[in-house]
């Protein structure tokens, strides 16, 4: 699947879906403790009270084929993804939850604060890792720069 010519026609379901399990995370997932709500401040979180983070033996994928043969093509989502933020909900596969990897995520909530919605980052995100590979979009960069390891 070629994701540049794609991601026009995937972004609407790619939204749709992103703002569901952010919804699901923000009523079923955890507020942050102490340390976490530290970890979110220091990353530049401006909100960290509103972080719901919930816990996943394996990260959820969408139903529609497509969008998620696209998403693991990409490598946004697949056996090998342990964090995913949308919005202010973290969704972290059991055994990860880590300063590290929490401190990452907060990082990306920090970059959805600044671009005001799931709708208004996610384009810009998605164009980044599909134009870029996932390990050279800058919003991936940003988010390892601030990674606290304790």
């Amino acid at each position: 699947m070629d994701l540049r010519t794609e991601l026009p026609r995937l972004l609407p379901g790619a939204i749709a879906w992103a703002q569901s399990q952010a919804t699901h995370v923000a009523e079923s997932g955890i507020a942050l403790n102490a340390a976490g709500l530290d970890l979110a401040r220091r990353v530049g979180v401006v909100s960290p009270e509103r972080i719901r983070l919930k816990v996943f033996r394996a990260l959820p994928l969408p139903d529609d084929p497509t969008l998620r043969a696209a998403a693991v093509e990409a490598g946004l989502l697949g056996p090998n993804m342990v964090g995913l933020t949308l919005g202010q909900s973290i969704l972290v596969c059991h055994g990860h939850v880590t300063a590290r990897l929490i401190s990452h995520e907060c990082r990306h909530v920090q970059q959805y604060e600044a671009h005001g919605s799931i709708e208004a980052f996610l384009p810009i995100y998605l164009a980044q890792v599909i134009t870029l590979g996932y390990a050279n979009a800058p919003f991936e960069l940003d988010a390892r720069a601030h990674e606290v390891s304790a």
